[in-house]
């Protein structure tokens, strides 16, 4: 891909990692955060336990390289790493806790790798390469080829290949790689496995941009509140349902495979006993439990970006139902006063539609306000001894609790009425529970509206009757969400 001057300009003035080669720091940066956090395969370290280990890595460089050479103190140097002037650590608070958690950001391992590389290398293999391209290539073509002949023709291509090695073996013919062939594969192994160890960090930055961006759109919706329910619980997957998310999803079940982890043990122990490659990277050895480590790191983060933007739509939409509720209230409060009346006069005002005509000699001239006198005697410290609960208290509508409550209602049945639903367990939140029911978008479950067809529902609230006239509603299994 060929870059434009101006793209290269954007990128030296704007990226992380390019800011960071070009920090008078940048060896400390690297040599400590990657023998912390890339090294160890380490992720989410409290402060604490970082500050102390900067600390001890500061004492050391100062009393080899001079008294000043690193003035600041070890938290010093982490909070200027992690401000947005570089933005090569995310400093957060976890959930539950009152002390900064730190992880590295994508940008230091791409740095990383660039040094990593910049010294000259004894053996460069060129090989395993052309044959990783050439795999590539046939998997690209053929599996994007909907003709079976060429498919075919293809697959007997292969086999003959497979049958002819088979009947060498039987007579004793077996073709070994020799010593350049095996570190020329041993070294595109070895730098192929840091690297997808290393996207990991930066697939878990995307999902947190998706999210991002999704909290954008609903944070600025102008729309209706149906519309705004229909984008945003149909897009409560699309952090999943990304192209980034199904790539990754791919991985984490192949990884995950009981099969796949077997050959791949079974495959690095054999690596190991190989003489012709010499001295071996021990990591390597396990690289593929890193990866678990690391997949399961980023399987966290979208379980936990999808809980937040969860909880963030039922703020959204209890407001919105508290805003119903006030209307309703003030219109039942209308209605309750003109109730006993013989005749009541209900009546409709407008506003004027005639233009207000102000001339400049009505305006009334300045005045100047009056000054209050403030009294300054000290302040007494007021009781505390008082129920707050009231100021905790907060509704909150569990969906999960309403799915189950249908999935038991549709028991061996295909469908089921929402009145059905409510007939075996009444509403206990009233409205807020009636739209949960109303917007649930749950796997293997189907919300239909039946517009041709009315039903009422019923429940109280403050020892009041409330009812709301809406569409037949029905729940029933989604067949295509099943297994």
């Amino acid at each position: 891909m060929t870059m434009h001057y101006d793209e290269i300009a954007l990128l030296r003035a704007q990226h992380p990692a390019w800011a960071l080669l070009r920090s008078n720091n940048a060896a400390l940066v690297l040599s400590f955060l990657g023998r912390v956090f890339v090294d160890n395969n380490s992720s989410d370290l409290p402060a604490a336990v970082l500050t102390a280990s900067l600390d001890e890595e500061l004492y050391a460089l100062n009393q080899r390289l001079g008294e000043n050479s690193f003035p600041k103190t070890a938290s010093a140097y982490l909070d200027d790493w992690a401000s947005p002037d570089h933005g090569w650590l995310r400093k957060y608070y976890p959930a539950g806790s009152d002390e900064a958690h730190f992880d590295l950001a994508p940008a230091v391992e791409k740095a990383l790798l660039w040094v990593r590389d910049l010294p000259a290398r004894e053996f460069i293999g060129t090989e395993s390469r052309l044959n990783i391209i050439f795999d590539l290539l046939r998997q690209m073509v053929f599996g994007a080829d909907d003709d079976p002949e060429r498919r075919l023709v293809e697959l007997q291509r292969r086999r003959a290949e497979i049958d002819e090695e088979i009947a060498r073996a039987d007579r004793g013919e077996i073709t070994m790689l020799d010593a350049v062939s095996q570190r020329d594969r041993y070294q595109q192994f070895a730098r192929t496995a840091r690297e997808l160890l290393a996207d990991f960090r930066e697939v878990e930055e995307n999902f947190r941009r998706l999210d991002r961006n999704l909290r954008e759109q609903i944070a600025g919706w102008s729309g209706s509140k149906g519309a705004l329910l229909d984008e945003a619980l149909g897009s409560r997957n699309g952090i999943s349902e990304s192209d980034q998310g199904r790539s990754f999803q791919a991985f984490y079940d192949f990884l995950l495979s009981y099969h796949k982890q077997t050959e791949l043990t079974e495959l690095l122990e054999r690596l190991q006993r190989i003489e012709d490659l010499g001295h071996q990277d021990e990591r390597l050895s396990r690289i593929h439990f890193d990866w678990i480590d690391a997949s399961e790191r980023t399987q966290a983060t979208v379980r936990l970006l999808s809980d937040q933007l969860r909880r963030f739509l039922d703020d959204q939409v209890w407001l919105e139902n508290r805003r119903v509720i006030d209307l309703l209230r003030g219109i039942e409060a209308k209605a309750l006063r003109v109730r006993d009346q013989a005749n009541p006069a209900v009546s409709m005002e407008l506003d004027d539609t005639g233009l207000a005509v102000s001339l400049p000699m009505e305006r009334p001239l300045y005045r100047r306000t009056l000054r209050a006198p403030l009294e300054s005697e000290s302040m007494e410290q007021g009781n505390n001894d008082f129920d707050s609960s009231a100021m905790l208290s907060q509704l909150y509508v569990d969906r999960d609790m309403l799915a189950q409550r249908v999935l038991s209602s549709l028991g061996r049945h295909d469908q089921v009425s929402l009145s059905e639903v409510i007939a075996g367990d009444p509403l206990e939140q009233g409205l807020a529970e009636l739209v949960g029911y109303l917007s649930l978008n749950e796997p293997g479950l189907s919300v239909i509206f039946d517009e041709e067809r009315r039903e009422r529902i019923e429940w109280n609230a403050a020892d009041v009757e409330r009812v709301a006239d809406l569409p037949r509603v029905n729940f029933s299994r989604d067949r295509s969400e099943t297994p």
